[in-house]
């Protein structure tokens, strides 16, 4: 190993011991979804019996499965060491690939970063099949400009698993010359995993995931449920019950009906301002290396900020545009990162430990909630105000993105720098 990252790897090690320590020993479960939800489905699978997203409709895209089986050679009562080592394994290539040979500043800042978040956000930040999107997620970013076809089919690989990559993927085509190859590798790869899936009976539960979202309520720790929580500690006419279709907690009260149905087109119309930003951005000549961080951070934002669906592990979302932002201007991207760490220890505050105090809406919960949903929409405001301030003309970027971007561009991945 290489004397200057001998430090950073220590850091891992560590990091990634307390993160199991915590997930294994942790008070409210912070494995649930590994041990009661993911072990059975993928014992279900391996046994013969029915495959989730094949034979029967699923939640996720069919691709999430596939890493919930390894796992399983560990055992039935190790599976969910299986699950932290797989996902550790996973940690450990993406870091790998950010540090390079430790030259770059920029992405040993990253790498530390991405430790410091793994603290403050705690368990379950390897507790979700959204973990292992995250490293994958990392390394396409990092790679994308010189391997744009790779890049794509491991983001598309990573949507056929948790749809949330698809953020990277659509600003990527956005801003990047290379989008002709991003999308073919999409397609591509899209196709495969249609046509596998289809081949070993999957229609019509191979799209099951998009149908299965359409009538979902409002979850509490969406931001827009917060006046709810907030009824519904003061005493008013609002209540959280437990969905057991599709095992999550909602809110129950007037309007919430109404409110849930509008605010899938509320996030389309988020979603099309962050791209005629992004687009009026590149009419000023911007580097498509300063727009592409901070566009993959504001779709990602978006899609946590503007959403009924709402979890605590969707906080792992912002690791990969965040880390890739650190990497191409840690000048520009120190905002969004130390408020991101401050999102994370909110979040650890109200889960795992006592997340039963949220579900009764007490006071001290919901205040906690509420802060943490104001600071991602803050963080949202943010990245929508980056991305007018990249298309005006008079916007000159500074020594230090030129030189950071202008190495991410000509850094292969054999060769970090």
């Amino acid at each position: 190993m290489n004397s200057r990252l001998t430090p950073y790897w220590v850091i891992f090690v560590l990091v990634h011991l307390w993160a199991f320590w915590l997930a294994l020993t942790s008070s409210g479960y912070p494995l649930g979804d590994v041990t009661i939800v993911y072990l059975p489905w993928s014992e279900q699978a391996m046994n013969g019996g029915s495959i989730v997203g094949i034979n029967q409709p699923w939640v996720y895209p069919i691709l999430a499965l596939l890493p919930m089986i390894p796992p399983l050679a560990f055992g039935h009562e190790l599976y969910a060491v299986g699950w932290l080592v797989m996902c550790s394994v996973l940690n450990a290539i993406a870091y790998a690939v950010l540090l390079g040979n430790g030259r770059s500043l920029g992405r040993k800042r990253a790498a530390v970063w991405w430790m410091a978040f793994i603290v403050v956000l705690g368990p379950i930040v390897m507790g979700r099949i959204d973990a292992v999107t995250v490293p994958m997620a990392i390394v396409a970013l990092l790679i994308i400009s010189r391997h744009p076809m790779v890049a794509s089919v491991i983001l598309s690989i990573a949507t056929w698993m948790k749809i949330w990559p698809a953020a990277a993927i659509g600003a990527a085509i956005l801003v990047l010359r290379q989008r002709v190859k991003i999308l073919v590798g999409g397609i591509y790869t899209t196709l495969v995993v249609l046509v596998a899936a289809l081949f070993i009976g999957g229609f019509p539960n191979v799209l099951s995931f998009i149908t299965q979202q359409t009538g979902r309520g409002i979850q509490i720790e969406a931001p827009v449920a917060v006046p709810y929580l907030w009824i519904a500690s003061l005493g008013g006419n609002a209540e959280l019950y437990y969905d057991r279709d599709i095992l999550t907690y909602q809110v129950r009260g007037e309007g919430v009906e109404t409110l849930s149905a509008v605010m899938t087109p509320v996030l389309v119309l988020v979603v099309a301002l962050i791209a005629v930003l992004a687009w009026r951005a590149q009419r000023t000549r911007t580097g498509a290396l300063r727009i592409l961080p901070v566009l993959v951070l504001a779709l990602v934002t978006a899609m946590i900020a503007v959403n009924k669906v709402g979890s605590p592990q969707f906080m792992v979302w912002l690791i990969a545009p965040i880390v890739f932002g650190l990497v191409v201007s840690a000048e520009r991207f120190r905002f969004p990162a130390v408020l991101a760490l401050v999102l994370g220890l909110l979040t650890q505050l109200f889960y795992p430990y006592l997340y039963g105090s949220l579900l009764r809406a007490e006071l001290w919960a919901v205040i906690t909630i509420t802060l943490r949903n104001i600071g991602t929409l803050v963080l949202l405001v943010w990245c929508v105000r980056e991305l007018w301030r990249l298309g005006a003309p008079h916007v000159l970027p500074s020594a230090e993105t030129r030189a950071a971007a202008a190495q991410a561009a000509a850094t292969p991945i054999t060769k970090e720098s």
